[in-house]
């Protein structure tokens, strides 16, 4: 090989944060960090990798596909978190299992998943979010749709939306429809795709009543406010639904006390795309991007995989999707500019450093420049590298 032709690449679906995008992302998660800890909520950090048996407990086969794998030297399947709910709720159930409830944990970590790269999603991405555990009521759910909504404020954002679904909506239509279990499963994959051509299909070739098969094909376009809610209330009669929008209803009337409730709607359609959600589901969006900004509800059995018997709710919010949300709708991330560049004649490199020093005691940036150069040099480079302010020692 002639390595004057090699050009180094980086694997697919991850991506380089040149020093302004970092600086962003660095900035949106300090934000994020300090509302977090406004509302009570702990940081917890959480190994990058683990064992593969862990990181699937409570979710399913299906995320397994999407897993990036590896060994360690004892032949162990080890995987990169595909998520952040699992380490969170293993570390509840091992490390924190002796702490009073209700336990609220943030982070902030980059996870994997094996997907097709877009804008916004890489295989590689970073993520916001908080966990409350050991909160059964609508008061937990409806905490962390506010804090949901409060982070994107907080990150810069106004104009978005949260959609509220809930899970057993849907489940007590299919246990109402009489489906089998692996059917069913194929119409909510549907459904969770949005495939209303897909689901058409499979509702046409399933042998339910036309009444039946209509009310299933409703359901991903139940979407509005209190109004939509009373009709879906009149559509169904089986009692699993309809508690499930009387929980849907209480949690909006707390969403209304938060005062976030503008940003709310309900959205009977969605699932969300992992198995162990088992209440209120919800995701928000906003104008520019064809894909949920965050996403979340509660998971009230992942502990019990766990041998912890414990209610649960949380959401997490994309970085990437957030700053590339800001991008489009022209909204800039304030970046503090650089204070002081430091620049000295010759023979005065120990003042210079002085000065530096003392600068960066003061709490400002400074820069000290490596060589002695002339002053017209160096207030071209103050100029060129976007400082505030040149000191020139002389």
């Amino acid at each position: 090989m002639n390595n004057n032709n090699f050009v180094p690449q980086i694997p697919y679906g991850t991506r380089d944060l040149l020093p302004r995008e970092a600086k962003q992302k660095r900035i949106v998660e300090g934000a994020l960090a300090e509302l977090f800890s406004r509302w009570g909520y702990a940081e917890v950090v959480t190994p990058t990798f683990e064992y593969m048996e862990t990181l699937t407990v409570g979710t399913g086969s299906d995320i397994q596909q999407h897993v990036f794998k590896f060994f360690d030297k004892n032949n162990r399947t080890l995987a990169l978190r595909p998520d952040m709910t699992t380490p969170i709720a293993r570390v509840v159930a091992t490390r924190l299992k002796e702490t009073p409830l209700p336990i609220r944990l943030f982070y902030l970590n980059n996870v994997f998943r094996h997907e097709q790269a877009q804008a916004g999603r890489q295989c590689e991405f970073y993520q916001a979010g908080v966990e409350l555990l050991g909160a059964p009521d609508p008061a937990a759910d409806a905490e962390v749709v506010a804090l949901a909504v409060e982070a994107m404020l907080e990150s810069g954002l106004t104009n978005f939306q949260i959609s509220l679904g809930q899970v057993d909506f849907i489940n007590g239509l299919m246990a109402e429809s009489g489906l089998s279990p692996k059917y069913q499963q194929k119409v909510k994959y549907a459904m969770v795709s949005r495939d209303l051509v897909g689901l058409g299909e499979l509702l046409d070739q399933s042998g339910l009543s036309p009444a039946a098969q209509e009310l299933l094909k409703q359901i991903p376009v139940l979407h509005g406010r209190d109004e939509m809610l009373n009709k879906a209330y009149q559509l169904t009669n089986n009692e699993l639904s309809r508690t499930a929008l009387g929980n849907l209803a209480d949690i909006r009337k707390l969403l209304t006390a938060y005062g976030v409730d503008s940003y709310v709607n309900f959205d009977l359609g969605i699932i969300r795309d992992f198995d162990y959600y088992t209440g209120m589901v919800f995701e928000g969006y906003t104008p520019g991007l064809g894909f949920p900004l965050c996403g979340g509800g509660r998971y009230d059995n992942m502990l019990s995989a766990f041998g912890v018997d414990s209610p649960a709710t949380g959401f997490a919010l994309g970085i990437e999707r957030v700053l590339l949300a800001l991008e489009r709708q022209g909204i800039s991330v304030s970046v503090r500019s650089k204070d002081v560049y430091v620049a000295w004649a010759e023979n005065k490199l120990a003042e210079a450093i002085a000065t530096a020093n003392r600068c960066r005691k003061e709490g400002r940036q400074a820069e000290l420049s490596l060589s002695a150069v002339p002053k017209a040099k160096a207030e071209a480079a103050a100029r060129e590298q976007g400082y505030e302010e040149l000191i020139y020692i002389e």
